[in-house]
């Protein structure tokens, strides 16, 4: 359970650190298709993250009922950041080969 512990923290900080990494090439970008496949790609690791941290938190404590309903909360968003992102990262692909 210890090293579970360490490997989601590990993962926690790399996809934290990746979504840094593209909002800045998102940001930085001036071609809209660009910055759109950027963005998309932060909100895939932003969902990742968040999946981490809801997976530490319920398996890292004991399971109040408000532990338990943050937890949920941070997984169902999660899930959605990562659909929404492979979504819009599909879609800009597309877009991006064709112009």
């Amino acid at each position: 359970m210890y090293i579970l512990h360490w490997l989601l923290t590990i993962a926690v900080i790399v996809s934290s650190v990746v979504s840094v990494v593209y909002s800045f090439k998102s940001r930085r970008s001036t071609d809209p298709l660009v910055r759109g496949l950027y963005a998309a790609r932060m909100n895939i690791s932003m969902g990742a993250m968040l999946i981490m941290i809801a997976l530490f938190q319920m398996l890292a404590f004991s399971g109040s009922t408000l532990k338990v309903v943050i937890g949920a909360v941070l997984l169902v968003l999660g899930v959605f950041n990562i659909f929404a992102g492979l979504r819009n990262q599909s879609t800009y692909r597309q877009l991006v080969k064709r112009g």
